[in-house]
């Protein structure tokens, strides 16, 4: 059986018997046991938390890092959110089968949600790439589960916890061999379809919010947190609450200049019927938007495209760095990090945005840009019932179990995780004390801040 370099793309195994594939996939339970996955002990030489933050953000824009902070500290989900690098370390030093695949590599449960197919559908599927790379599979598997233990911590019972970190590992291992007896066509095409009958339910999220969303394919409404001027020049509004500001009018020469170069080499990156599409819109406008928790630093924006006729197409341009995970899986086989998110996400998502691509913005800075929303669908999970909980856990893991078995072989996966719930429970047992472990760090993050060493603000000054 092939071994995957590091940081290369997965060995692709499918030509060979499904006897074989299976017969390694169960072999690899020799290197590690299934129920070894269980359980978390910081090691005595664990990293300080806050000097991987202090130290992440030493590539970031500085005025920027309080309100990452200030964004993190909340709770210990918050925390969470933001400390992807953190977490990255730590499961760097825990047992892994040795099968690879491309990780979302940030895959906790608000990562993932419902957007506009370039069909014009409704599909549910990961939604955050940032920190994509080629790395074990059970770290994607354990940042989830572990998620939605930590998103639960005052909402539900110890129990009730541990048991969503167990649905997430069951609905992995069950959809991996759902994924494994199907045609590679079928399972390369396999979607999870919005529209389709009970499909909001099944997930756990209000039926209302679908629809809502499914009738903005027909009538487009203006984004909450974005507007416009309108006239033969239209302008973005600033936007101080919701991150949206121009840059001060010293650098606003520099910023415009900036942007038609990095708009020029994105369009490059985009196929020939896609440019075409592209260049029906002129750019009117860019500003500043700072988004999410743990891109808050990174240098993100929003352009606004106008057509002749005024209609608006918004594009979000976000910074791609190193990824997390890179430090400890090896490096990506791609030097600008833009390529790097665009290439994973093209393979982990059923159907992705069709104007995805990649540039260098300011200062060489590498960047990827999309559409900034189309149809979108955020989950809720401060509001979310036990029961929704669980459905939604199930969902989550039934997506990140199809992303990965298009990068890598399901039926070897299927194979080593097998149909007893032994990898289930290891799973409980390790987000279990891993949320522990984030309870901890997010206590430091507060010591941090109550200290001076870290500076931390609520909001965009």
């Amino acid at each position: 059986m092939v071994e995957a370099l590091p940081g290369s793309l997965p060995p692709q195994t499918h030509t060979l018997s499904v006897k074989e594939r299976v017969a390694h996939g169960r072999a690899l339970r020799e290197r590690l046991a299934r129920k070894h996955h269980g359980g978390w002990k910081a090691p005595a030489d664990r990293r300080d938390p806050i000097e991987i933050l202090i130290e992440q953000g030493e590539s970031r824009l500085p005025d920027l890092l309080p309100l990452r902070y200030g964004r993190m500290r909340p709770t210990p989900f918050t925390f969470l959110r933001g400390a992807a690098a953190v977490m990255a370390a730590d499961l760097a030093g825990t047992p892994n089968s040795g099968l690879v695949v491309q990780a979302g590599g940030d895959c906790h449960c608000l990562n993932f949600g419902g957007f506009a197919t370039p069909e014009r559908r409704l599909a549910f599927d990961i939604n955050d790439f940032d920190e994509t790379a080629v790395a074990p599979w059970e770290w994607d598997l354990k940042r989830l589960a572990t998620s939605f233990v930590v998103a639960a911590l005052d909402t539900l019972g110890k129990e009730a916890r541990i048991e969503l970190a167990e649905i997430v590992a069951r609905s992995y291992r069950e959809t991996m061999a759902a994924v494994a007896d199907e045609p590679v066509l079928e399972a390369w095409y396999r979607t999870l379809d919005l529209e389709a009958a009970g499909a909001a339910k099944s997930i756990g999220i209000a039926a209302q919010v679908v629809r809502k969303a499914d009738s903005s394919l027909i009538h487009p409404v203006g984004l909450p947190s974005l507007g416009h001027d309108g006239g033969a020049t239209p302008r973005i509004k600033d936007d101080r609450k919701h991150g949206v500001y121009h840059p001060a009018p010293d650098a606003a020469a520099a910023f415009d200049a900036a942007t038609k170069s990095a708009l020029k080499g994105y369009a490059k990156t985009l196929t020939p019927e896609r440019q075409a599409l592209l260049r029906r819109y002129r750019l009117a406008d860019a500003a500043y938007k700072v988004v999410g928790v743990g891109a808050v630093g990174t240098l993100c924006g929003v352009l606004l495209m106008v057509s002749g006729d005024g209609e608006a197409l918004y594009l979000q341009f976000k910074e791609a760095t190193r990824s997390v995970l890179e430090a400890h899986a090896g490096q990506s086989p791609y030097k600008h990090h833009g390529e790097r998110v665009v290439r994973g996400q093209r393979l982990l998502q059923a159907a992705g945005d069709m104007l995805l691509g990649f540039a260098t913005g300011p200062t060489g800075r590498h960047l990827y840009l999309r559409q900034l929303r189309d149809a979108k669908i955020k989950p809720d999970v401060d509001g979310m019932s036990p029961r929704n909980f669980q459905r939604y856990a199930a969902t989550c893991a039934e997506v990140l179990a199809r992303a990965h078995a298009r990068t890598a072989d399901a039926v070897v996966l299927s194979g080593y995780l097998g149909k007893s719930t032994a990898f289930d429970e290891a799973i409980g047992a390790f987000a279990g004390a891993y949320a522990k472990q984030t309870e901890r760090d997010h206590e430091a993050l507060l010591k941090a801040i109550k200290s001076g060493r870290l500076q931390a603000q609520d909001a965009l000054s």
